[in-house]
């Protein structure tokens, strides 16, 4: 059974994996500069309170390792997803959580060695619950989980 600091620790990073897709989502849609983007969730949104919704306390070291990670690979990440994709699909068919998505979870596969694959898949599923149904995430693990074959062999 995991100690209680662990299961906090695992709560902040789940809660920063949800904000590092909101940033990135941010940053696709208003162009926000990066030093922009991290003080604006710093002060503003990792555990604060939002009309009327308390957000968990986000592991900012975390959030701020995958938003930065995704932004300065984000070539080589988009080219991994691209290759994954059927070959009618392209990453601007993609929605654009749906690319944030699938972009903070391939960083993570690619570039975060001590979180073990399972949990980051699994983590990302829990993102994609908070944006979509049932087929969304089974799409989610399919191309994770590719890219995981790939990129963890």
């Amino acid at each position: 059974m995991p100690s209680p600091k662990a299961k906090t620790r695992s709560k902040a990073r789940s809660a920063a994996r949800l904000a590092a897709v909101q940033a990135l989502y941010q940053r696709e849609m208003e162009g926000t500069p990066i030093p922009q983007l991290l003080h604006e969730f710093h002060q503003h949104r990792l555990g604060a309170t939002i009309e009327g919704v308390e957000y968990t306390q986000a592991d900012a070291d975390f959030f701020d390792d995958i938003v930065k990670g995704v932004d300065a690979r984000r070539g080589e990440i988009d080219r991994i997803i691209a290759s994954k994709l059927s070959s009618d699909w392209s990453m601007d068919r993609l929605d654009k959580p749906m690319r944030q998505i699938l972009r903070a979870g391939t960083y993570e596969l690619l570039a975060r060695a001590d979180i073990p694959t399972g949990a980051a898949i699994s983590e990302y599923l829990d993102v994609a619950d908070a944006f979509y149904d049932r087929r969304e995430k089974g799409f989610v693990n399919g191309l994770l989980d590719a890219v995981a074959k790939e990129v963890r062999a």
